[in-house]
């Protein structure tokens, strides 16, 4: 390289790479790590305000309405009921409905019944409204999908229901409106939202092929693995396994399952950012393309191994969401991998995988020359997320996810 240091080099090609093409990212921003910071004090909503200072169904919020929920209808099965014995609900229709919602309004409506115990002991939380199966809310509520509840306080003193906001803001509640004297009002993004903000990944229990002939879980990827993979001309090959763009292992998410037609059918889990390469009929002839995990519908066609040669177009026979446990990012040298029997992109959030694939030309080629990380702690990996932080100030967010994008950067 004509003199240049190693670290000079990567700098130059970094630096081309972030002017030049777009971010991608792995699972998605993990959490800072620093100082512990002091206790910050805890300041009431005003009456009628809400947060964040946006509109609730907005991306910067919870999200847009995406149709109601009936017991009749395929989505019931998102939600759950909450039966947490810190919270009282008041279930004023006596079917039980106040208690259903979506996992992620649970999760921040039992952490906020904590706070609100702490705070004011002896108090609890009350439920007034939750899932409505009834129509007794605006059009295109959020009640209609179990993402919303309405809360007081047990004691039902008004006076603390501004405090009671701030705690429900504090519990991570997506939208919290201080909407009436009454009560409270707060709710989620949809599970869809949240699993599509955290890019792509596959779940640690995903199988991959090595060299060897045997199976491997993504989760037990060592560096030295050679993995199945394929180049752009559509041929199998065996490509060498650089690092994890995000790993995850106790991470609980939601991932769309992609199964094939065929028998026994393959079933490909990744979460929902995670690009895929599918084709508009299987005659072998249609160009392949990538798509994100959510677009994926049955009847489009997807790419697996037929033995050493090209690919094998077989039609997707159904898409369906599951929630399983780890999430991995697995780098190749060649930027795709076969899991589960079907070929998917190791890139993410960017709907370009050539694009992406030269994004990360520098990260492949450091690994190139020192060879695959030995050791790497959990999280994203520093360079997706310096990747995506510059691809969102740079280029066009069209070419992002839509729901891994938030109002600010749309």
């Amino acid at each position: 390289v004509g003199g240049m240091r190693l670290p000079v080099l990567l700098t130059f090609l970094s630096g081309c790479a972030l002017i030049l093409f777009p971010a991608t990212e792995g699972c998605g921003p993990g959490r800072g790590y620093g100082k512990r910071r002091p206790p910050r004090k805890l300041t009431p909503l005003a009456y009628k305000q809400f947060s964040p200072n946006v509109a609730e169904k907005t991306l910067g919020a919870s999200g847009r309405y995406e149709g109601k929920i009936t017991r009749s209808s395929e989505r019931f099965k998102e939600l759950t009921p909450n039966y947490n014995p810190d919270i009282i609900f008041k279930d004023e229709e006596n079917t039980g409905a106040d208690r259903l919602m979506t996992q992620r309004c649970k999760d921040k409506l039992n952490s906020l019944a904590i706070s609100v115990m702490n705070l004011w002991p002896g108090v609890k939380l009350r439920v007034t409204e939750g899932w409505d199966e009834d129509g007794h809310h605006s059009e295109e509520s959020l009640h209609y999908e179990g993402r919303a509840v309405d809360i007081t306080t047990s004691d039902r003193d008004r006076t603390k229901y501004a405090m009671l906001a701030r705690l429900a803001v504090e519990a991570g509640f997506d939208w919290v409106y201080y909407e009436s004297k009454a009560h409270v009002h707060c709710s989620v993004k949809s599970e869809h939202s949240v699993a599509a903000k955290t890019g792509g990944c596959f779940p640690g229990g995903a199988r991959v092929s090595l060299e060897s002939g045997q199976q491997k879980a993504v989760r037990d990827l060592q560096p030295g693995d050679r993995v199945l993979a394929a180049s752009d001309d559509g041929s199998l090959l065996y490509s060498d396994f650089l690092t994890f763009l995000d790993k995850e292992p106790a991470a609980r998410k939601l991932f769309y399952v992609v199964e094939t037609g065929e028998e026994p059918p393959r079933r490909l889990p990744l979460t929902a950012a995670h690009l895929l390469f599918v084709a508009g009929n299987c005659s072998g002839a249609a160009p392949f393309r990538t798509i994100y995990a959510s677009e994926a519908r049955p009847g489009q066609c997807v790419l697996t191994p037929g033995g050493r040669g090209p690919l094998q177009p077989v039609r997707i026979a159904s898409v369906s969401l599951r929630e399983d446990r780890g999430a991995y990012a697995p780098l190749t040298q060649q930027g795709t991998v076969v899991v589960n029997g079907v070929l998917a992109s190791c890139y993410a959030a960017f709907d370009k995988h050539t694009l992406a694939q030269w994004a990360f030309a520098p990260l492949r080629l450091f690994y190139s020359v020192i060879g695959p990380a030995t050791r790497q702690g959990d999280g994203l990996h520093w360079y997706s997320r310096l990747l995506y932080q510059l691809g969102t100030l740079l280029m066009d967010s069209k070419h992002f996810h839509p729901w891994g994008m938030s109002e600010t950067e749309r």
